[in-house]
Parts: structure tokens; C-alpha cells; sequence
């Protein structure tokens, strides 16, 4: 039987006809001639004979262009296999791209390109891909390259050799629209800046990452936050800020989950695995993450060596999930889907550390519910685990104890081997313990760790984790994405009789405006009969409830009604500007701007209270893109009682005005209302700005842009403006639809009529 070896010795060119080659190649660097005979062996099995004077055509050209040996060497070694990817037809499109960027200022991009398209081909494995890959390319060349006079491109694009070599990462991360996003993002926003420039297309930039995980497939962290931290609250009351870290960017180790105390780490996506989705995979980090903060405990680590710290750690991770399974058995679904499962003889202690390995397939046979195995060790090891379990909780210092004499029982001397076995060993929803050792000394093998007191103060258990919301750069008509932290609370609370007596104050305009409500109140009652529980008795089917009786028939217990009206469907979002400028005097008044609010807002409350709409109010104020307060005064479900006007008598105004990212999450709730109209009355006094932005039509142009979004969303936005100078912005912001207030006095007055105006 012929042999690989036989194959390809039959199948390699001879002499002269690698001289023909040579020759039709024509290139004179010497450093070609080291690689040629390999290269054409490689070509000779993967191109067709027409592909193969293509290809040495080609080469010539890479190789007379005037670029150096550079290209043509990478050429001559990576065509033969992109060819055999993506197919010969693709190599005229390379060309003309590589020829292109030869006629540009970007000569020496050709080398990274060249070298970059054996992993692109990998990722992009036809040619209409391919295309669209090279498109990309040109079309940042074209814009990124930079001209003197405006006619011919006279400097080089900073990125385009960036993004070649960075491009296999980029394709291991987005798909290909993903990728041309991204592109389109650093274009329209750095093509300008050189070294902002140089800093996205490297990855270097926060942009550039933050617009890179907008544009990933799979659950992020940044947008289930919220969800995350109520599941971390409600199921093991705990609660922490949950801070992402980047699983892209470290191509060599992986990191792990963690907790420190800054907060609890974890990977910023987790795509569906094994059945599992993004969200599951968190919320089983978590778990294992809260279990640890209950039950485990820090031990000194000095005295242990490497191999009995991961052995205890395996054992007091088992632990554990035995008791985050007992509390909540439906994790033990989502921990097994996770959980590697080891072969056994996989490892070759002959070759191996295979610690790793039997600690591994320890791990899973003590997640698995308690049985027999085929290795009588393994058994006997799990029955002495469970047994220490069926006493109580057990402890990490049992665990310890369980562990030194696992490896006393179980240790090989190939365990000492450097080549360690790491396939089907990494359990990636779990964290890397570092909470469990404590160190009397420094040395130069362990990380020193602080051990922070875990237990949430009362504090942090109310409050709940930023939202993130974009904000449009009018400059490059673009969203920025992630680019505003929103923070949101209740507000502190007050003397609820503080409003009791504004109310009092204005007792005749709540009589004029009680008599406008009657008016606005709807009169098309609908009955609802068959009620159980209802307003009053239907008379018809009581009757026929009462005969039924009488005459042994099991009667209908549904013999109330009630009514409803259907002529009003209307939800309301009060959004208040609490800014610094509302302590200031009103004109022609001794109470400031924030009092005179008040007394308006409580009036309206009021009003709305007696038309039974749904009514949410809040303020907000800002101090940097940071720092956004958003702060609940009244919630939709809440009724008018002495809680709301606690908070309302304690309102205090302070910092800046950041109004689009406000806008944005006042409309996160006013959308989910079951109504058929949806209305966001903003109340101001003045332009939208803040400490950070020295460009004042940048948050004007966001505000506008946030109306526009709201009202695609079918929100119908009104502003009440108390900036006798709003005319200069407001207009643009909000197009016909506010209403300038130039005597602050009036508001209490105007504001309820201009709600009754706004929703009869």
C-alpha cells in the first residue's frame, strides 16, 4: 500500500520545472528562494492549473510593485490555502484591492492585509463575503485617508494597517454587519482625530469597546444589570454592583468571575451554551458567587501548597452548589448543562498532570445526585462528601480537612509533571476563589486580597444599579452608545402636611378647578355584569339565581355588577427639572422657582387624582454624563396619600440639566401603561446643559433626538418652559408643542389647566 509520504514525493515538481516557475515568477529577492519549492508543493495539491499561473502572476505583480519582498512572501505562503477556503474566482478581487491601496499613501497596509486574509477566509468563507469584507476595507481607506488640497489622498489612514491586523479578533467577536457598524462608528467619529483614531480601530478606546459589544451577538451584561441585581436580591438577599469585565480582549488566559470590594465581576456576554441561555449562565455565576458570600469562609492559605489549594477549593465549590442546590433544587439543571464532563482516561499520566483532570471529573460526579461509579475511589470520595453534608452545612475548614486527604490518597508522581491537562477542566461559571485565602506574609507566588465584609448595608439593598442610555453626537449623527449612567431612587421624604397646607393656600383655585373636572370627567359608563364581587345587585340575574334555588337548581353565584368607563385612556409622566437654577427668586415673586413647582405639581397631582388617570411624577438632575439622578416622587400604581407628599415636600433642586437621558427612562415606564394615550410633560426653566458639555447645542440636539425617539414609541411629549428666553431653543427641541410661561407666579394656575387642555 502506497504511503503519505510516497503520495507527495510522486506528487512533487522536479527540478525543472520548479526552474520554469521560478522563472515565470520573476522576482529576484533572494529570501524567496529559501520558501519557493515548500510554497509550490502547497500550491501544485491546492490550486487548479489555470489557479496556478494565476497565482504566479499575481505574485510577479506583488513583487515588481515596489513594496519590498514582504508582500509577495506572504502571498506566495498564504494564497494556496485562502484559495482552497474561499475558492481561486476570489483572487481577482484581492488584487484589484491590493492594487488600490498601492495607488493610495497606504502602501504599507499591504503586508497586513495580506497576512490578515487567511484568518478573514476562515471566518468569511465565500466569496461574496469576502467581497464585503474587502468593501469595508476601501471604504475606510477612501474616508480615513486625508488630503491637502482637497483633490489627491496625500497622508495615509491612520487605522487601515490597525484594522487589518486587528480584523481576525473583530471577526471572532461580530458578524459581518456587526463589523461594518463598527467601522462606520470610528469613521464618522475619529475620522478627524488621528490619535483618537489609532486609539478605536486598536481597541484602545472605551468607544470603540463599548461600541463593540453593542454590536455582539448574545445576552450582555450592561443590559439585564437590573434583573440580575433584583434576582440577587429577592432570591439570596444579597446585592452588590455587578461590574463587567471583557472576555474579548485577553486571548491568552481567560478571566474568571470574581468579588472584591468594588463589586462582583463577570464576563460582559454570555451567549447560549449547551442549551443554557446568556441570562441562565449569569444568574448560575451569581448563585455560585451569593453561595460562597453565605457559606463560605477564609482560611489561611501559607502553609498549603498549589495542588492542596485547588483541591480544596474543588471540594468547597462542590459544597457550596450541593447547598445553593439544596435551597433551590432547579439550579441543579443549569450546573450540570455547565459543569465539563471529564472522560475518564482522557489524561496519560505518563505524559501529564492529570490533577486537574481527577479533580474535574470529581467535581462532576459530586454534583451529580449521589450513585455509584465505575471507579470504586471515586465512589468512595463522593459517599464521604455527602455524608459530611447530611450532618448540616458542613464548613470550609471540614472541606479542607476532606481535601489534604484526598490528595494524600490520590496523588501520582506524574502530578508533578509541568505539562498540566486542561481539556474539559474549566468550570467557567464558577469564580477563582481568591476570597477563600488569607496570607500571613507577602510572597511571590500569591495575590494578596483584602477580605471586605460582604454583608450589604441597608443602603445598598435599595438602591439599584445605574441604567445606561445612549446620547446623539449631532457632529457625526450618530448615538453614542452606553454613553450616560442614569442612577434612580426614591426620593427622600418630607412633612406630608407641608403640601396639606399648599393645598389649603390655593383652596379657591381647587374649587374653580374641581368644577373644570366634573366637566372633563368621563360619562359613558359601561356595566360589567356577572360579578361576584361588584358595586351593586343586578336585579335580573339575582332573580333568576333566587328561582334556580327554589326549584333545586344550583343557582348562579355571579349576581352583582359593576361599571366601568371607557371614554378616558390616558397615562401621564410628570418629568421635573430639579436643577440649581430652581433655588433662584421667581420674577415678581419672594418664593423661588423650586417652591412655586411644588405648589404647581401638588395642585396637578391632585387634579389628576380626582380624574383617576394614571400619574407618575419625577426630577432629575445631573453632574456629568456620570451621574444622571432620576428620583420617583409618585409611581403610576401609587395613590395620592401622605407618601407622595412626603416626598413631594422635600424636594430640593441642585447641579445641572441633562434632560435627553432623562426623557429616555421616564419613557421606559410610561410605555409599558395599558393606555391609549401616553403623555411626558416636562416642566423646566431652562436650556438643557451640564458641567462636562461645553458645546450647547450638543444636549439640545440630544433632547431633540430623545423626542423623536419617544415619539416613534407613540409618547406625546409637551414642554412647560419658565425660561422667558426659551423661545431661542425650546422650538427645537420640541417643534410647536410647549408652552413658555413668562409669569412663574401664574404656574400653580396654569399647569393643572394646561393638563386638562392637553388630555380632554
Amino acid at each position: 500500500m502506497t504511503n503519505l509520504s510516497d503520495t507527495l514525493k510522486a506528487s512533487a515538481p522536479d527540478a525543472e520545472q520548479l526552474q520554469a516557475w521560478r522563472t515565470q515568477l520573476g522576482c529576484s529577492f533572494p529570501q524567496i528562494d529559501s520558501i519557493f519549492a515548500d510554497c509550490m508543493v502547497d500550491a501544485q495539491a491546492k490550486l487548479s492549473t489555470e489557479g496556478l499561473d494565476d497565482y504566479l502572476d499575481q505574485a510577479r505583480f506583488l513583487g515588481k510593485m515596489g513594496r519590498g519582498v514582504e508582500p509577495v512572501l506572504i502571498f506566495l505562503q498564504e494564497w494556496p490555502q485562502i484559495a482552497h477556503t474561499v475558492g481561486e474566482d476570489a483572487l481577482s478581487p484581492v488584487i484589484a484591492t491590493a492594487k488600490l491601496i498601492n495607488k493610495s499613501p497606504n502602501g504599507d497596509a499591504i503586508a497586513p492585509f495580506l497576512q490578515a486574509l487567511t484568518a478573514v477566509a476562515r471566518r468569511l468563507p465565500t466569496r461574496v463575503q469576502l467581497q464585503h469584507f474587502l468593501d469595508v476595507s476601501l471604504r475606510l481607506m477612501e474616508r480615513t485617508s486625508t488630503s491637502i488640497h482637497g483633490i489627491h489622498k496625500t497622508y495615509p489612514s491612520p487605522s487601515l494597517a490597525i484594522f487589518f491586523e486587528k480584523s481576525p479578533q473583530l471577526l471572532k467577536l461580530l458578524s459581518l454587519q456587526g463589523l461594518q457598524n463598527w467601522v462606520d462608528y470610528g469613521i464618522r467619529n475619529t475620522s478627524h482625530h488621528p490619535e483618537q483614531q489609532r486609539a478605536y480601530f486598536s481597541l484602545a478606546s472605551a468607544d470603540s469597546r463599548a461600541v463593540l459589544q453593542r454590536e455582539r451577538h448574545g445576552t450582555l451584561l450592561m443590559d439585564h444589570t437590573r434583573a440580575l441585581d433584583l434576582y440577587l436580591q429577592a432570591l439570596w438577599q444579597d446585592a452588590d454592583v455587578l461590574v463587567p469585565y471583557s472576555s474579548a480582549f485577553d486571548v491568552q488566559r481567560q478571566p474568571m468571575p470574581y468579588f472584591d470590594a468594588m463589586g462582583i465581576r463577570l464576563p460582559d456576554v454570555y451567549d447560549e451554551r449547551a442549551g443554557i441561555s446568556g441570562m441562565d449562565r449569569y444568574r448560575a455565576a451569581l448563585a455560585h458567587i451569593a453561595a460562597h458570600r453565605r457559606w463560605s469562609t477564609a482560611i489561611f492559605g501559607d502553609n498549603f501548597s498549589p495542588a492542596q489549594r485547588m483541591a480544596i477549593e474543588c471540594f468547597e465549590d462542590s459544597r457550596i452548589e450541593a447547598l445553593a442546590v439544596r435551597e433551590y433544587p432547579g439550579l441543579r439543571r443549569i450546573f450540570r448543562a455547565l459543569h465539563p464532563s471529564p472522560v475518564d482516561g482522557a489524561c496519560n499520566p505518563a505524559t501529564h498532570s492529570c490533577l486537574r483532570h481527577r479533580l474535574s471529573m470529581l467535581s462532576r460526579a459530586l454534583l451529580d445526585p449521589p450513585r455509584r461509579f465505575e471507579q470504586v475511589q471515586l465512589t468512595d470520595w463522593v459517599q464521604r462528601f455527602h455524608a459530611l453534608l447530611a450532618q448540616g452545612e458542613s464548613s470550609t475548614s471540614e472541606m479542607a480537612g476532606l481535601a489534604l486527604s484526598y490528595l494524600g490518597k490520590t496523588r501520582l508522581q506524574s502530578d508533578q509533571l509541568p505539562n498540566t491537562w486542561f481539556a474539559d477542566t474549566e468550570v467557567d461559571y464558577r469564580d477563582d476563589n481568591r476570597h477563600l485565602w488569607r496570607f500571613h506574609e507577602l510572597s511571590d507566588d500569591e495575590d494578596m486580597f483584602d477580605a471586605p465584609d460582604q454583608t450589604p448595608s441597608t443602603q445598598e439593598l435599595q438602591s439599584l444599579p445605574p441604567r445606561h442610555y445612549p446620547e446623539w453626537d449631532y457632529s457625526s449623527q450618530s448615538l453614542r452608545p452606553d454613553w450616560v449612567s442614569l442612577y434612580e431612587r426614591l426620593h427622600p421624604s418630607g412633612n406630608p402636611g407641608d403640601i396639606d397646607a399648599l393645598l389649603a393656600k390655593h383652596s379657591a383655585l381647587a374649587k374653580r378647578l374641581k368644577r373644570l373636572l366634573d366637566l372633563l370627567k368621563p360619562q359613558d359608563k359601561v356595566r360589567v355584569r356577572y360579578q361576584e364581587d361588584g358595586s351593586e345587585l343586578d336585579l335580573d340575574v339575582a332573580i333568576r339565581s333566587l328561582i334556580d334555588l327554589h326549584a333545586g337548581s344550583q343557582p348562579e353565584p355571579r349576581i352583582n355588577m359593576s361599571h366601568t368607563t371607557n371614554g378616558r385612556s390616558i397615562a401621564v409622566t410628570v418629568l421635573l427639572d430639579l436643577s440649581q437654577s430652581l433655588n433662584e427668586k421667581a420674577r415678581g415673586s419672594e418664593q423661588t422657582v423650586l417652591q412655586l413647582s411644588q405648589e404647581a405639581v401638588s395642585l396637578l397631582a391632585w387634579a389628576v387624582q380626582q380624574l383617576g388617570d394614571p400619574l407618575a411624577i419625577a426630577g432629575f438632575h445631573s453632574n456629568t454624563r456620570h451621574d444622571v439622578r432620576y428620583l420617583h416622587l409618585k409611581g403610576f400604581g401609587e395613590a395620592w396619600g401622605d407618601e407622595v407628599k412626603a416626598r413631594l415636600a422635600a424636594m430640593q433642586a441642585a447641579y445641572s440639566t441633562r434632560m435627553g437621558a432623562a426623557m429616555r427612562h421616564a419613557a421606559h415606564t410610561l410605555r409599558a401603561q395599558p393606555a391609549d394615550k401616553k403623555l411626558l410633560l416636562v416642566l423646566t426653566d431652562g436650556q438643557p446643559s451640564d458641567i462636562d458639555v461645553f458645546d450647547e447645542r450638543l444636549l439640545i440636539e440630544d433632547a431633540k433626538e430623545a423626542v423623536r425617539e419617544l415619539d416613534q414609541q407613540g409618547i406625546f411629549t409637551y414642554c412647560i418652559n419658565l425660561d422667558a428666553a426659551a423661545d431661542a431653543y425650546v422650538s427645537d427641541i420640541f417643534g410647536r408643542r410647549y408652552t413658555v410661561i413668562d409669569n412663574i407666579a401664574r404656574l400653580p394656575e396654569q399647569l393643572p389647566k394646561l393638563f386638562m387642555a392637553l388630555t380632554r
